[in-house]
């Protein structure tokens, strides 16, 4: 069983460092455009998953129990393995507009999945809530000359899918005994990035040459969007409820177009401005619904 319900204050001010998760998140598709070394998504996503996995496994030194070898497993394809190398195809393929419009579904999928796994219930007001985030994406970056590559929009899909299911089955399946945030995202990281190793060495190869520019977005690659961030995720997924989380994750493209603004010179107009005014009242809304549900005993 687990203990009583915190507070709303208390859940706020845990949604508030969580929301750290989503916010570096936000830099990704700047990351991966600016940065990077282009058309190699197997090379980036094994470097956000497996030198994120050996830190955090050798800092926190935790062995997972014998009944979660296939739980950790099957997170890290969703998490890593498959979802990495297609989240990274998307953003190759995809205006950065039409992948958030896309990812921006994934509160919707939580809520539903919840149900199920979770035994949570449908409110009008979730729907209310998801469909404003959707709408304020939108509005937030879809232009009318979008680009829409098949291939690109179904990895994206497949993508919001996986996360969708991966954070469910995470909030149900808790941590094992005596495991930080850190030792989960080490292990699920650390997997990951084991699978992605030969896939990568066989159909890309290593770069012959990287820039210094290639070099520090690597380096921020591991240690912003693997090591900090996705400890934060999993860190507020222990403390609150998965709707909540994933509502968060609607910030993401208001970071990513406020980038664009201040590094990029791109402009803002009226249109856009009222989308990231949707996208925060769907996530204020988001955790407002979220953190006054009762917790519920913790599946065994």
């Amino acid at each position: 069983m687990s203990g009583p319900a915190p507070t709303s204050r208390r859940g706020s001010r845990w949604a508030y460092v969580a929301a750290i998760c989503p916010v570096i998140f936000g830099t990704t598709y700047l990351l991966t455009t600016q940065f990077l070394p282009t058309g190699r998504p197997l090379l980036a996503a094994l470097m956000r998953s497996l030198p994120t996995g050996l830190v955090l496994v050798l800092a926190t030194r935790a062995w997972p129990p014998r009944g979660w070898w296939g739980r950790f497993v099957l997170l890290s394809v969703m998490y890593c393995s498959a979802f990495f190398p297609l989240l990274f195809i998307a953003a190759y393929l995809l205006p950065g507009g039409v992948a958030s419009v896309i990812n921006s579904i994934t509160p919707l999928i939580v809520v539903v999945l919840s149900v199920p796994l979770l035994q949570s219930n449908i409110r009008t007001v979730d729907l209310v809530a998801g469909g404003l985030g959707i709408l304020g994406v939108g509005l937030l970056v879809l232009r009318s000359t979008a680009r829409l590559d098949g291939w690109g929009i179904l990895a994206m899909t497949t993508c919001v899918i996986m996360m969708g299911f991966s954070t469910v089955l995470t909030k149900r399946w808790g941590h094992p005994p005596g495991f930080s945030a850190a030792g989960f995202t080490g292990w699920t990281f650390l997997l990951g990035g084991v699978t992605l190793l030969p896939f990568t060495l066989v159909i890309e190869g290593l770069p012959d040459t990287l820039t210094a520019r290639n070099v520090g977005g690597l380096v921020y690659l591991v240690l912003f969007s693997g090591v900090i961030a996705y400890s934060l995720w999993f860190w507020g997924l222990q403390r609150l409820p998965a709707s909540a989380v994933s509502f968060l994750s609607l910030l993401n493209p208001v970071v990513a177009a406020v980038l664009g603004w201040v590094v990029l010179d791109q402009v803002l107009n009226g249109w856009q401005i009222a989308g990231a005014v949707l996208v925060l009242v769907s996530v204020l809304l988001g955790q407002n619904l979220a953190l006054r549900r009762p917790r519920l005993p913790s599946p065994t």
